[in-house]
């Protein structure tokens, strides 16, 4: 997602087209018989609902240098061409896959979008041994990720700026660890809710992908999203709430700008989890304690 001039050097300029297509069909004249059979109409596939919306920006200069320095040691190309969020038809993340790229067979953790990639730099800091994958979808994250890993020269980091649901979709079962969500965006209006990545589909691709006992941990600050993931997750007989905390939440969602309103609204007990160790103190977290939100952590076990 940069401009003209940003990155053009390296193999993964990131560019996308506008939100559709409008067809003009030109009205007949007067003295013209139109034949409505002989109207060619036209014909598209219905886009996928993002958990996300790329916005245009630019690298700065400290950005761009950690770009153009280390986009060949961590970006994976999986790509399916340039500027495409999506996976490559011809891709499939498994054990050989692992072995290649991280040359190792060991487990591997996911994070699905790593923002500025301070929680999984820390993390494949703290554990050499274990396999790291970053995906984060906005130039900027992916940048500041390269940066941070390619400080500590890191080699059990790599990143993937690609749309999770594919990356899952094209996963072998059981090749994946643990999958990580923390701080996803919430999508505060009721009509956006669709695009909260916490989805049915979703945890249905991420199951898939897990090996047996694997966990799905996930963090946000917005109650409202706790609530979210509770409906979506406690009723699936795939996954086991591995919660130990009874926690008291709204039964009902109030949409953007009406926190307040769930207060009166009736609340019911759910099950959540401590503070998982390896999820770090990071400056978006910093921010959401300082506006006097309470960390909601959840974690679902395959089962």
């Amino acid at each position: 997602m940069t401009g003209e001039t940003a990155h053009r050097s390296t193999a993964a300029t990131k560019e996308v087209n506008g939100p559709g297509i409008i067809w003009h069909i030109p009205r007949p004249t007067r003295n013209e018989e139109t034949v409505p059979e002989q109207i060619e109409q036209p014909t598209f596939t219905p886009r996928p609902v993002l958990s996300f919306v790329r916005r245009s920006g630019r690298l700065d200069a400290r950005l761009q240098r950690a770009w153009d320095n280390y986009a060949d040691t961590y970006l994976l190309d999986i790509n399916d061409g340039e500027g495409s969020l999506d996976v490559r038809d011809d891709f499939t993340l498994d054990r050989d896959t692992i072995a290649v790229t991280w040359g190792n067979a060991n487990p591997l953790i996911v994070e699905i979008g790593t923002g500025q990639g301070e929680n999984i730099v820390a993390a494949a800091a703290a554990h050499p041994d274990v396999n790291f994958l970053a995906l984060e979808v906005y130039d900027p994250g992916v940048a500041h990720t390269l940066l941070l890993a390619g400080k500590q020269r890191l080699g059990n980091l790599r990143i993937a700026q690609v749309n999770a649901p594919e990356l899952f979709a094209a996963t072998a079962p059981g090749s994946i660890a643990e999958v990580w969500t923390f701080f996803p965006d919430p999508w505060p209006k009721m009509k956006h809710h669709k695009r909260r990545i916490v989805q049915p589909q979703l945890a249905q691709s991420i199951h898939g992908a897990l090996a047996d006992g694997g966990a799905w941990r996930i963090a946000t600050d917005i109650e409202d999203y706790a609530l979210h993931v509770h409906e979506v997750m406690d009723g699936r007989t795939d996954f086991r709430n591995a919660g130990t905390i009874a926690v008291s939440l709204p039964t009902g969602h109030v949409g953007k700008g009406n926190a307040e309103l769930a207060d009166d609204m009736p609340h019911a007990d759910f099950t959540e989890s401590e503070r998982f160790d390896d999820r770090v103190l990071t400056n978006f977290e910093k921010k959401g304690l300082a506006a006097g939100r309470v960390i909601h952590d959840l974690t679902y076990i395959a089962v």
